[in-house]
């Protein structure tokens, strides 16, 4: 096929992104154009600014799509989420535990069928472009078919994706379970396979510590260490009973954190989704490590695990990103997400402002897994990943613009009251990868 993409296209709306973490208080750390044009070449930003400027020394040839009106922002991105569990998103009752018993294990078994696999992940990479999600790190199963399938989908379609084969070698069905050797073996030729083809990177993915025998740990631990810049991707600290649990498996090691930190798991590159129940010995180690949190308040709040605690993690330092975490979490959207975030932190005492939120859910989760020179905002040379919003997608959303007087008002209700609806187009080095309205 012949590509006839313009050399340059110009988009011309109102723009934000975070050029730094704003906090709670640091309204310079975001650019705002009322009237912006963003200028995109070779799928990579050529120039960001007010159009007024730009369009005096744009050639006649370029034709500018125009979207004001409308708000273009970063490709958010997903530091935690399941593929295989997308048909099993909201699935009644119980906590973790049981959860991953009644529901988890036996939907991940179907993943040994390259089909299915296929099938799944190109539905999930679907949902992720229709909510604005250009970027995540992703489990699959045990299979190595899994991993095959969702990194064959986003080759296909040219998005900058982690993801990773689970191990798991005791302590779930014997259809789920791997050994410690042959969960090295199949990782180490997965990442040979796909880590660094095209945008796609690999990550080592013990489940939890529960799953996984001190053989295999140690087994990942050396896999890490013979390739440093692949990433390491677990939970953490999500259920007091899977705590208990954890203290009982390891006897040995102070924490659950420590678990891994012994087994030469905890690094830049490692990724701990939820980090509910930690200490602040764990939280100042983890932030040392220069590993990163992965906050999944719909997840938290669907399983009754508990409350991140934001401002803790804020205190050491820590890189935070945030994560739906479906199947537990109960929407991709990433709105929605910041949505249940904001709750979380009112429920604990703590603030999220609407600029921070921005930031984690764009910034934030790329500086989380270390591709932040890639993408998290605009800035001249990062890989074009862009979400137009649309800040009357709903008749609510519409009425409430229309009272809003500030820029953090309207922000704020755009993410209390937006959904995938709100998500206008959803665009991949500068490509349309979804249209809301197309068809």
């Amino acid at each position: 096929m012949i590509d006839t993409t313009p050399a340059v296209q110009a988009f011309r709306s109102s723009i934000l992104h975070c050029v730094r973490d704003p906090g709670e208080q640091d309204d310079t750390a975001v650019e705002y154009l009322e009237d912006g044009l963003l200028l995109v070449s070779g799928g990579r930003v050529e120039a960001i600014g007010p159009a007024d400027e730009l369009l005096k020394n744009l050639p006649d040839s370029i034709s500018v799509q125009d979207y004001r009106g409308k708000l273009i922002v970063p490709g958010f991105i997903d530091t935690h989420v399941h593929y295989p569990q997308t048909d099993m998103i909201a699935s009644y009752g119980s906590q973790l535990l049981e959860w991953l018993n009644n529901y988890t294990f036996p939907t991940e078994r179907q993943f040994s069928d390259a089909a299915h696999a296929a099938d799944t992940a190109d539905f999930f990479i679907s949902e992720l472009l229709r909510n604005g999600t250009t970027s995540a790190l992703v489990l699959g199963t045990v299979h190595t078919e899994s991993v095959d399938a969702f990194f064959e989908t986003a080759r296909r379609r040219g998005l900058r994706m982690i993801a990773g084969k689970v191990l798991m070698d005791r302590n779930c069905p014997e259809y789920l379970r791997d050994t410690p050797e042959t969960g090295y073996s199949d990782s180490k030729a997965l990442i040979e396979r796909w880590h660094g083809q095209a945008r796609l990177q690999y990550a080592i993915t013990p489940r939890f510590a529960p799953t996984s025998t001190e053989r295999q740990l140690q087994l990942a631990g050396q896999l890490a260490a013979e390739h440093p810049d692949t990433f390491v991707h677990t939970h953490v600290a999500e259920n007091v009973r899977e705590v208990e649990w954890v203290a009982e498996l390891f006897p040995k090691s102070r924490s659950y954190l420590d678990v891994y930190d012994q087994f030469n798991l905890l690094r830049d590159r490692s990724v701990l989704a939820h980090c509910i129940h930690l200490d602040t010995e764990d939280r100042k180690r983890l932030a040392s490590s220069g590993a990163a949190m992965a906050f999944c308040p719909t997840s938290n709040l669907f399983l009754g695990s508990g409350l991140f605690d934001l401002s803790a993690a804020q205190s050491v330092g820590a890189r935070v990103g945030l994560g739906t975490d479906v199947g537990a979490g109960t929407s991709f959207s990433m709105l929605q997400t910041l949505s249940e975030a904001y709750k979380v932190s009112q429920m604990a005492g703590q603030s999220l402002s609407p600029y921070r939120a921005l930031y984690l859910a764009t910034l934030g989760s790329a500086r989380s897994l270390y591709i932040d020179e890639h993408v998290g905002n605009l800035a001249v040379n990062k890989e074009a990943d862009f979400v137009l919003l649309d800040w009357q997608s709903t008749p609510l959303l519409s009425r409430r613009m229309q009272a809003a007087k500030t820029l953090k008002e309207k922000l704020f209700a755009l993410f209390m009251l937006g959904d995938d609806r709100a998500v206008r187009k959803t665009f991949i080095q500068g490509q349309c990868a979804h249209d809301r309205d197309a068809g």
